[in-house]
Parts: structure tokens; sequence; C-alpha cells
């Protein structure tokens, strides 16, 4: 890559053309991978169960004048709803179809607590009480009549029509679960490290307990940041990991560049956008999802913008974290990250009350048919991933593999979540909710669901071990991690596209 630079002849004048060179060859340092995949993308959305968006998969209504979903022959058949869990549910109301016309939803309660109360020790039948969410007087929403129960509601492949058409043609897996209990802070922060101890202060109401984050602060000194707020102090995340080896990665989310003003003459940490399907006018940046913002190793709190584009991955003062937009600038000057994490702005990024799945679906969509046009799409995977469950109905509990007895625990009792547990990080009940994880690349397996066990750290052994890093350590729950290789095919890489239109899900040509 050609880079311009102005000789100053003198000593200082070598040390700049030095530290230029050595900023362009990390941005650019991709590494000897032990897999085909030379670079992976992690689109991380917000707040849905897999029961959410794939009950009925691969059946959907097709109503008329919605876009129709109809399955390959031969489609396999997931975990999903049917029988009498449609019919004679035990949370006494019954899981009913959300139609595309109701995309726009309001937000279920999705703390650590409540979750593990609907849970109900896995009888799995306690959702309207304790995460169903309805509209009210003071918080009004689209419930649609439902209150309470709206929390059992589903959509089909005529909403979520580009999820199912890509589960159709890559791989899914339909028994992944958030690594514990938890909001989208607790999501993240496991997504990049496994591990949700080790924050300061130990206990604050709803957000702390034993220093394990449970719920959503903000992190400590990011220019952003609005409210109450908890440090991550200890401990390793991916992103160190990467830079141990000098591998070129980012965290890539909307709203980061303060230097950008939006259409509606929003700037700074307020640059907003409003949805047309829900109305609603949210900021682009929301500090509780930045995950390496909680890590002084990982941190740019102040938002200071990378060097160049050259420089987009590697170490300079923006530190590995950067605005949405700077992915795809990077992408098309040739500089494509060996690890990329993409939050989309706020309105887009799925999230119930302020997003909605075809917001979503126009920020998933053009992402990826870009990818697919890229020269470096033979190379690359794409996992689309969710942070938390945001307390909607699923009926497969999952494995308990962390125990814990804090205050905020009730798995199956006051202050319990299985039997009293043995590791010192209290907090980390889990496995958490089932969320959907789609898998698409070349190497996916085509039309494929994978059963395996597997939970947020996945992603992050999927990671470390392209790339040989080890494993992060201090309790991270990369070490005992499902393995994420059933759903590839590395031995047979295919020309399968599917290039999508952003609004309908509907499949188009890669032009």
């Amino acid at each position: 890559m050609a880079t311009r630079i102005r000789w100053l002849g003198s000593a200082l004048g070598a040390c700049v053309i030095i530290a230029a060179v050595n900023i362009v060859a990390s941005a650019n340092a991709v590494g000897a991978t032990a897999t085909p995949i030379k670079h992976v993308v992690v689109i991380f959305q917000e707040n849905e169960s897999f029961d959410h968006y794939f009950a009925t998969y691969p059946a959907a209504l097709n109503p008329p004048n919605e876009p129709p979903f109809w399955a390959q022959p031969n489609t396999p058949s997931v975990n999903g709803i049917r029988g009498g869990l449609l019919t004679t549910n035990t949370n006494g109301f019954n899981p009913f179809r959300l139609d595309r016309s109701q995309a726009a939803t309001c937000d279920q309660d999705h703390d650590y607590t409540p979750e593990q109360q609907a849970f109900d020790s896995g009888l799995m039948d306690k959702f309207p009480e304790f995460t169903g969410t309805g509209s009210t007087a003071s918080s009004p929403c689209p419930d649609y009549g439902y209150g309470q129960n709206l929390v059992m509601g589903y959509y089909d492949g005529n909403t979520v029509t580009a999820l199912w058409n890509y589960a159709n043609h890559f791989a899914m897996n339909d028994n992944f679960f958030g690594t514990t209990f938890g909001p989208s802070t607790v999501g993240a922060i496991n997504l990049i490290s496994g591990q949700t101890n080790g924050a300061s202060p130990a206990n604050q109401s709803g957000d702390t307990v034993q220093g394990t984050i449970i719920g959503d602060p903000q992190p400590t000194g990011d220019a952003c940041t609005t409210r109450d707020n908890a440090k991550m102090v200890t401990g390793k995340n991916i992103g160190d990991l990467l830079n141990a080896k000098r591998i070129s990665w980012g965290f890539f989310q909307g709203g980061f560049d303060l230097t950008i003003t939006n259409p509606d003459g929003s700037t700074g940490c307020n640059r907003t956008h409003t949805s047309t399907v829900t109305g609603t006018k949210k900021t682009d940046y929301i500090p509780h999802h930045q995950p390496f913002q909680y890590y002084a190793s990982t941190a740019n709190l102040n938002h200071t913008r990378p060097t160049s584009v050259a420089a987009i991955g590697g170490s300079d003062a923006a530190n590995h974290q950067y605005d949405i937009h700077d992915f795809f600038d990077a992408l098309a000057r040739g500089n494509f990250p060996a690890v990329s994490i993409l939050k989309a702005p706020g309105y887009q990024d799925g999230h119930p009350g302020y997003s909605d799945p075809l917001d979503e679906q126009n920020f998933v969509v053009s992402t990826i048919n870009t990818l697919q046009k890229s020269p470096e799409w033979n190379s690359t995977v794409v996992f689309i991933a969710w942070d938390d469950s945001d307390g909607w109905y699923d009926h497969q509990m999952g494995p308990i593999l962390s125990q814990s007895d804090t205050t905020a625990d009730a798995l199956t009792g006051q202050s319990s979540c299985g039997q009293r547990a043995t590791t010192p990080a209290q907090g980390r009940c889990g496995y958490g909710p089932r969320q959907p994880l789609l898998v698409i690349s070349p190497y996916a397996k085509a039309n494929f669901v994978d059963h395996s066990v597997g939970d947020q750290s996945s992603i992050i052994r999927f990671i470390e071990d392209n790339w040989s890093l080890g494993r992060i350590g201090n309790g991270s729950f990369d070490a005992i991690a499902g393995s994420l290789h059933n759903m590839f095919n590395f031995s047979n890489a295919s020309n399968n596209r599917l290039c999508l239109d952003p609004s309908t899900g509907e499949p188009t040509g890669c032009y």
C-alpha cells in the first residue's frame, strides 16, 4: 500500500517514517491461521431469544402482501415451538405470531434476576409474570393489547425474512446461549472476555454484585457516559490477546465518531436517527454497548480518531475503537482487519422499544451484501449473534455450568442458582437464555442446523483457536466454551453467496 511520507531530514524524521510504517503493517496484519478463515466479522445485535425469531422455522405463514419465505427441500427442523408448547403452553398464555406490521414492540424485562425467575428452575413457565412488559400510562409502548403476554410473541420468515434466508443457505445453531443471565453490558463483555467479574464498585444496586457486572452500568470515563457506572479493572479480553500477536482488529460502533454531524443536525455524543418503523429517536452511540471501554488496556475514552484509514485495525491513538463508518472506509481501501466486531447505530441494532427487526434487517443485509462483494469474501466468516434475549419467551433451558448464590440469584430459589458455587467469582449464573447464532461464509455448511452446545464465549474460542492466541484465563468461560467448528466444512469452500434486498430480505443478485 502506497503511503506518502514527508522526509524531515533528521533522526526525528526517520522515527516518524518508522512509526507510520509500523502502524500500516500492524493494521494489515492477519497472521497465520489454523483454518482458511483470515477475516472474522461479528455482527453483534440486541435482545432476541431464539424462539422469538425462529420459533416455527422453517414454516412461515406467508400471508398476502408480506415477503414470502419458502424453505429449500430437505431443510432441517430446529428445536422450536410446536405441539403442546403452541396450544397448551404452561405459561398460561400460548405463543403467538407477531405480524410484520407489528415489528415495533415494547421492550421486555431482561435483567439478571427476573430472567432467572421466568425460568422457574427449568420449568420455563413464568415469563409473563417476570419478564413480560406491556404498555402503561406512564410508559406507553406497542403491545397490541397483549399486555405482559406480549413476551410470548414470535416472528416468522415474513418479518425476519433475511435471517431465515441466511439460515436456509448457510449454517445456524439452535443450542447457543447467553454466557450468563442479564442484559446488554453482560452479553457484550461476555463476547470479548467471557468474564464479567472484576468490576468496581463491587456492589452497586442493579449493576454489580460481589464484583460482577449483572446490569447495564456505563463505562467510567467514556466521553458519552451519562449515568451510574462501573469499570472493569482486572483481567484481559480478546483484544489483548490479538495485540500480543500483532493481529489487526477493531470494534466498530455507530455514533463513536464525535466529529460527524448527522442529517438531523445532531452531533457529538448526541448523534441520533429516528426509525421510520418505531417513530423513536435514538442516539447512535450507546456507551454500555461498547465492552472494550470497560478495560483500561483497550479503552478509547475520548473517542480519539484513527490517524488514517490505513491505520484502522492497528495500534494508534484510536486503540482499535472506531465508528461503524470506519469499517466500511477501511474495507473499501483494502484494509480489512483480521477481526472486526460491528455494532449498529441504536435505531438499527434490533433492540425492542427503540429499534425493530426491519431496521435491524437493513443494517445486517447491507453489511453482508458489501462483504460478499469484497475480494476477501472467500476467506471471511460472519457470525450474527445477539447480546441478550430481552426476556422474550424461549422454551429451552441451557446447561448451568456456572452456579451462583448471590442475593441477585433466583433460578432455583431465593439467592440460588443451583447448588452453592465453588468458584470465587459469583453473579455469573449461566448459561443464560437461548439466542440465535448464524454463520455466513463460503466455508459454512449449507442449509445446516447445528445442535452442539455453545455460548457467546464460543466466538472468543473460535478467534483464539484460529490465530493460536491461547486462552484469556482468570475464570473466563472461553476455557469451557463449546466449539463452533461443526458449522463449517473447511475442506470444501463453496461459491455460495446470497445477496438480499435490505428492505424485504428477499434474494437479489450479487451485482
